[in-house]
């Protein structure tokens, strides 16, 4: 099992690192004043990378729970406008907020990712192509040339270059 880094489990870790990134000073300078080995800030600045990939990631989460935390916000206050709605009996009003509502659930699912909106392309491929592609190649077989350009023709086709 790996050692822990003997910088990342200290309290003023985070000193370190500033100290390494931003300010950019040198193993042994930070080794002198925070009390530590020379080697042992070398080693840590190996896997500073790391701690910047995880720091960044980390952020985007906090982003996206804002951002969940801010549509969940709109759909409650979308909820009251429905039921004020509702009790004051203005139906235009209500369905204006059934309509937000509904909306709000929809951005929800899709940011959750529960609801994808790619558009999907079906191909099928009909009996009556595949036959005809087939006759095409046959006929073209004494050929070679013109059958070996058809084909690559046929194969972008097939496969969506067209």
């Amino acid at each position: 099992m790996p050692r822990v880094c003997s910088v990342c489990s200290r309290a003023d870790a985070l000193e370190i690192n500033e100290a390494l990134v931003i300010e950019k000073r040198s193993n042994r300078t930070i080794a002198k004043q925070y009390g530590l080995h020379y080697s042992a800030v070398q080693r840590h600045r190996q896997h500073i990378p790391q701690l910047l990939v995880k720091a960044h990631e980390a952020e985007q989460v906090a982003q996206a729970d804002e951002l969940l935390m801010e549509v969940r916000r709109l759909g409650v206050k979308t909820l009251k406008v429905l039921h004020h709605a509702e009790s004051a009996g203005e139906l235009n009003t209500v369905l204006r907020a059934v309509r937000e509502a509904r909306e709000n659930v929809r951005l929800l699912a899709e940011l959750r990712g529960q609801l994808d909106t790619r558009p999907v392309i079906n191909l099928v491929l009909s009996s009556e192509w595949l036959e005809l592609r087939a006759l095409i190649v046959a006929a073209l077989e004494p050929h070679p040339d013109a059958r070996e350009s058809v084909l690559r023709a046929i194969r972008g086709i097939d496969n969506g270059a067209a």
